[in-house]
């Protein structure tokens, strides 16, 4: 599985969020790309630390996330449609460029902070290794630039 920390995988997500335009459409979904670029921002923003007001679920909910937690950095693509964590999810307009360029900022720092061995717990699905936590963004850029073709 490619990692958001390596590279080639790094400059590949950036020129494929490069490729976007505003007109661009998703293939599925009902997002914009302005939303989803704005939506794409929130895994990056938990994993530099700076988004912590996930809500924590309940004992029956953490039992049903523990079976999905491998899916977040294996090699299967993730289907189609899949629900968005409500905390992720984005119902207003978003200005494209304004958030085209704060998803390439975001993308670079979580690239450059890849340097770093000991990451800290996500809020929802508890400890990942530096690794996990690399393929996990990478996943998630990759599943939502699908989405739009690039």
């Amino acid at each position: 599985m490619k990692s958001l920390f390596d590279a080639p995988a790094h400059m590949e997500i950036v020129a494929r969020i490069d490729a976007l335009t505003a007109s661009s459409q998703g293939l599925w979904g009902a997002m914009s790309v302005g939303q989803m670029l704005h939506h794409c921002q929130f895994p990056l923003e938990v994993a530099l630390g700076n988004l912590d007001h996930l809500a924590i679920p309940g004992p029956f909910m953490k039992f049903l996330l523990k079976g999905f937690k491998k899916r977040l950095y294996d090699d299967r693509p993730w289907k189609r449609n899949m629900p968005t964590a409500k905390g992720f999810r984005v119902t207003t307009a978003r200005e494209f460029v304004a958030e085209k360029a704060r998803l390439l900022l975001l993308v670079n720092e979580v690239h450059r902070a890849g340097k770093k061995q000991d990451w800290g717990p996500h809020p929802v699905f508890g400890k990942f290794t530096r690794q996990q936590w690399g393929q996990m963004q990478y996943k998630h850029l990759d599943h939502h630039l699908r989405q739009f073709g690039v």
